[in-house]
């Protein structure tokens, strides 16, 4: 589909954004609002909105929120399961953890009810021999008991099904033939990686939106074939890569963190073009903040994400880490007569007072409208407009005065005050991973991301801020990038010298030669493949894993000892040589490179032929550093490459706001970046 028409769609939980590649190769835009009844109905006003008719379109790639939304919200299934004797209990009692660290507080409420997870006599130990055989008629009695009991989805899940899935291949067997749909999970299928706990709950997110997503996908295809669409459709999996519509509901679970994902790999392919490597992506939204690092051009895949409490899924995805502060984010003070800043959020409804929708209460936006970092008359979703007066008069009354302030300064500690916590996520990518900060740029996108990078970037030291030419549709953008990607796992769990060479080399080529039969099966028109082989291992007697990449599949022993005590001390700057090393999963990427485009086309030549003086459109009072400033403000699609920028200034754009603070500077790429130095 090189020179096809290609739409990249991203769902959000406001607006569904569209970036529409013609077979000329140019750019056509679409931000209309998200449907939250059928999303699918919000996905063909975006196509007809670009102009173009599902017919036309050789290839749609999309991000869906369904997944993510539907565990958040728990709007799930129903979901039975069946399990080995004497382990139902497993995914209740989960690991030495609370929901709060502090006290003795909160609650849980298992995915799988008690009295729908249910037990069948077998037994495997942990080298897969066989200790208890299968009892194939309580299976069959057992799976008939959930279905009679209203189960829409059914997982199966035995203790050591990762050593040997026997078992659980026969007992998939006997529900097939029973169960009322398709919707079956394997444990061993969808994760063949020890720790029963883990595997569990990743197989019953999975079961649990896997009716959430087959209908909402079915309902999707079946408008998009209504009006002509011919081809298939490709969804985004959390982890960057994307797979066939046919394929995508069986493990659903791995769209989990779809939208995130694909900002991601927009980043990636946008520093790529750049000439950059190294960059930490901040998504800053609505209700919260997503914050991923890129290092060597390859986004940072993670296994251990944790959506919820108690629900930790074991699927590689790019590790993205969120914290609730977004525009929406609600201030406030609490008993203590603290400021406060979220985690609460306004969300889209009533969302910030600035919107005329019912908001009431203070939120970041709102900060950004006092102090002049925001055009209120450019606000998109506002549906009455409200008063800069009124807006004043809320933070005077509900934070000003308490805490002796103007109003300026209780906006600016509002707006501090969420910065700490977007730090805070930061550095939780970089700093606590063993990165230095100083060592990469800061990537902003989102709605609300450029409004405060350039401030971002000051407080941590991070040299650069890049802020792409359209950061309100990087996640459409990342759909419309997006190469095809399979990820596999598979634990050995011994010692390093206690294995074969030849069981690692065989299990990594059997993993790849998967991996690559499933893509060309996809997409076989691709500009390359690419493996990635790794291992997880652990010192003897440790509990968590660190990744370590294997060059190639038939590594010698003594080389993959090397290579993990390097990697353990450029995390730890330990080094513990008389221990040897456990190596616990093997891991392989496959990653099908779908043909490129120049970003650039990102850019209208029309709008950038007035040069740099058509591109300033005014001036405007903002608040910095404590103190009024008289800022340029510029229109961003006018901006010409080499146009420099001096803060303080503002550039306004369809999608966003990027703010130059006081003493900064900004340049403007061939591709159409802002290349910032706070």
């Amino acid at each position: 589909m090189a020179d096809g028409v290609i739409a990249g769609i991203d769902v959000g939980g406001t607006f569904t954004d569209l970036l529409l590649r013609g077979a000329d190769g140019r750019i056509h835009l679409a931000k209309v609002p998200t449907t939250i009844a059928n999303q699918a109905d919000g996905v063909l006003a975006a196509i007809e909105a670009a102009g173009a008719t599902p017919a036309t379109l050789d290839l749609i790639i999309h991000g869906t929120t369904a997944t993510t939304n539907a565990v958040l919200e728990r709007k799930l299934a129903k979901v039975g399961l069946v399990t080995t004797l004497g382990f139902r209990d497993v995914l209740e009692l989960g690991r030495r953890t609370r929901p709060n660290p502090y006290g003795l507080k909160g609650g849980f409420e298992p995915l799988v009810p008690r009295e729908l997870r249910r037990e069948v006599a077998e037994r495997m130990d942990a080298r897969g021999a066989v200790v208890t055989p299968l009892d194939e008629d309580a299976v069959a009695r057992e799976v008939r008991a959930l279905a009679a009991a209203g189960c829409e989805s059914l997982v199966i899940h035995f203790l050591h099904a990762y050593a040997n899935p026997a078992h659980e291949r026969r007992a998939g067997e006997i529900a097939r033939g029973i169960w009322p749909n398709g919707h079956v999970t394997l444990g061993h299928e969808l994760l063949s990686e020890f720790r029963e706990y883990e595997r569990g709950t990743t197989a019953s997110v999975n079961a649990a939106v896997q009716p959430v997503l087959d209908r909402y996908i079915t309902r999707l295809q079946e408008q998009l074939a209504a009006r002509g669409h011919k081809r298939d459709l490709l969804v985004m999996n959390g982890n960057g890569g994307t797979v066939s519509a046919r394929l995508v509901s069986r493990d659903a679970a791995k769209t989990v963190m779809s939208g995130p994902a694909s900002g991601v790999m927009a980043a990636a392919a946008t520093l790529a073009q750049s000439g950059l490597r190294n960059a930490i992506t901040y998504d800053m939204g609505g209700t919260s903040t997503d914050v991923a690092l890129i290092a060597g051009g390859v986004p940072e895949v993670s296994a251990e994400l944790s959506i919820a409490y108690g629900l930790p899924i074991h699927l590689p995805m790019v590790d993205v880490r969120t914290v609730g502060a977004g525009g929406g984010s609600i201030a406030g003070l609490d008993r203590a007569g603290m400021l406060r800043v979220g985690p609460e959020s306004a969300g889209s409804t009533p969302g910030p007072i600035c919107y005329g929708r019912g908001g009431t209460r203070p939120t970041i936006t709102d900060a950004n409208i006092i102090l002049g970092r925001l055009d209120p008359a450019r606000l998109l979703a506002v549906k009455d407009a409200v008063s800069l007066d009124s807006i004043r008069e809320v933070f005077a009354r509900n934070l000003a005065r308490p805490l002796g302030m103007t109003v300026e300064q209780a906006a600016e500690a509002v707006i501090r005050l969420g910065n700490v916590h977007m730090t805070g996520a930061i550095r939780l990518v970089s700093l606590s991973k063993g990165h230095d900060p100083r060592d990469f740029c800061l990537f902003a996108f989102g709605g609300a991301g450029p409004l405060h990078a350039v401030a971002l970037a000051r407080e941590i030291g991070i040299p650069e801020v890049l802020v792409p030419a359209r950061p309100g549709l990087t996640n459409a953008l990342g759909c419309l990038v997006a190469d095809l990607r399979q990820d596999f796992v598979n634990t050995i769990n011994r010692g390093l010298f206690e294995i074969p060479e030849d069981e690692i080399a065989a299990t990594l080529v059997m993993q790849r030669d998967r991996g690559i039969a499933m893509i060309q099966a996809d997409a076989p028109a691709l500009d390359d493949i690419i493996v990635l082989h790794s291992a997880e291992m652990q010192f003897r007697g440790q509990t968590h894993l660190i990744r370590v990449a294997l060059p190639h599949a038939d590594m010698a022993l003594e080389n993959i000892q090397k290579a993990f005590e390097a990697a353990y001390f450029a995390r730890f700057r330990v080094e513990l040589p008389e221990i040897r090393a456990v190596l616990v999963n093997l891991l392989t990427t496959v990653i099908g490179r779908r043909p490129s485009f120049p970003l650039s086309a990102l850019l209208d030549p029309e709008a950038r032929r007035g040069g740099i003086d058509a591109a300033r459109i005014g001036d405007r009072d903002l608040y910095a550093d404590g103190a009024w400033h008289r800022a340029a403000v510029w229109q961003r699609e006018k901006l010409t490459e080499g146009a420099v920028l001096t803060g303080p200034a503002i550039i306004q754009q369809a999608d966003a706001t990027t703010v130059l603070e006081p003493g900064s500077r900004a340049i403007v790429d061939a591709i159409g970046n802002l290349r910032v130095t706070p």
